[in-house]
């Protein structure tokens, strides 16, 4: 497959968490404000916009791709669409602004990533992520998301060994990193025997899932300005899309083996062999850790182990921040926090600071090459992408 030949210029994020004094518009306004102000870019030259946004009734917004004219004067009368696909909402927007780069109908594109959560109960936001899975199965229609991962964790125990203490240190790894993280809604540093203990602090949440197994419920938006090759030259940073892979896999949970993680497997493999690359060039990995449970299975999904083999990747310190392919630097969905439509712009996001010089505590020295995977559902709707350093 061709290079994509689109490039980030800039960047957003506003701080994920309980952010009860800002709007769903306030939060698509924030983080696309400061995306063009880092890229430098007027905001009459952007072309089109395109928004990542679940939503599925968390908020009373059901034209949530108009708000992003309230962004500047000049973007009205832009093109803007929104774009829906589960937990990979935010990777469905940004692929689809590459796109229209791609067809030649834009030059410059500025996507934004958001999703209000937190107001909305706990049972009401487990209703409404629970529509992201098959309907028309009475039993599978019931689970919620802990549940159906539970289901991972358990069929995993089943096929190889008790995933559960990796588990714990993936959660413990992620928490550490938070806490470089400035935007990241969770800064407590838990270790490994209070993620591995069932405690009032920690409860079970759908068996064998523990508390710290399970992403939280988040409010938040981020942004990224994309430019054309040809245009990416005018601006003082960029980060260069090397490949790109968009694999979707069947929505019931009966109909593929869900612990081979094949559609990750599959999307991942494809991003490595378009960019002719492998895993060993990487410098590190932002990957859709929803659940610890779904970060261990993207371990075995990337090649970093063979499947059931996992464990192996953190035990022997590989994704580490010190070790051969350090992931989630940014806590992860685990940590950093999981606003649906948000998640996969704020992987590409961070990715792009990483590999810019411009991540401050986060800064790993000399980063050029970074993976980045976003997942919708149950290994359903996969986005990997592989990035480059051009210009700090």
């Amino acid at each position: 497959m061709e290079k994509p030949n689109v490039s980030i210029v800039g960047s957003g994020h506003t701080k994920f968490g309980r952010l009860e004094a800002q709007s769903l518009e306030d939060l698509i306004v924030a983080a696309g404000r400061e995306a063009i102000d880092t890229a430098g870019v007027a905001p009459g030259d952007i072309d089109a916009t395109f928004l990542g946004h679940f939503n599925s009734g968390l908020v009373p917004d059901g034209f949530a791709s108009s708000l992003i004219h309230q962004i500047a004067p000049e973007l009205r009368f832009k093109p803007a669409t929104r774009l829906e696909n589960a937990c990979a909402s935010g990777s469905a927007a940004v692929f689809a602004g590459i796109t229209a780069i791609q067809a030649g109908q834009a030059e410059v594109v500025l996507v934004v990533g958001v999703e209000k959560m937190t107001s909305r109960s706990n049972a009401d936001v487990t209703k409404a992520l629970t529509g992201a899975g098959y309907q028309n199965d009475a039993d599978e229609a019931q689970l919620s998301f802990p549940q159906v991962f539970a289901i991972a964790a358990g069929e995993y125990a089943a096929r190889y060994q008790d995933p559960m203490e990796s588990m714990a240190k993936i959660a413990a790894k992620n928490h550490q990193n938070a806490l470089r993280n400035p935007l990241a809604q969770m800064h407590k540093a838990l270790d490994f025997e209070t993620c591995n203990t069932v405690s009032d602090q920690n409860p079970l949440i759908a068996p064998p899932l523990r508390l710290t197994d399970c992403s939280p419920v988040t409010d938040g938006a981020a942004a990224v300005i994309l430019a054309s090759a040809e245009r990416a030259k005018q601006f003082q940073r960029e980060v260069e899309f090397r490949s790109l892979s968009h694999v979707s896999d069947l929505l019931p949970l009966s109909a593929h083996d869900f612990v081979a993680f094949e559609g990750p497997e599959k999307a991942i493999t494809c991003a490595l062999q378009d960019g002719d690359i492998v895993l060993g060039d990487l410098d590190f990995a932002e990957v859709h850790d929803c659940f610890t449970i779904a970060e261990l299975l993207i371990y075995e999904a990337m090649g970093l182990t063979r499947p059931g083999e996992g464990h192996r990747a953190i035990e022997e310190g590989t994704v580490y921040r010190e070790g051969a392919l350090p992931v989630n630097l940014s806590g992860g969905l685990k940590a950093k926090g999981h606003p649906v439509g948000a998640t996969g712009v704020s992987m590409l996001a961070m990715a792009f600071r990483q590999l810019t010089g411009t991540a401050g505590d986060l800064q790993l020295p000399n980063a050029t090459l970074g993976l980045v995977f976003n997942m919708g559902g149950a290994g359903v709707a996969n986005y990997a992408s592989v990035l480059e350093a051009k210009r700090a």
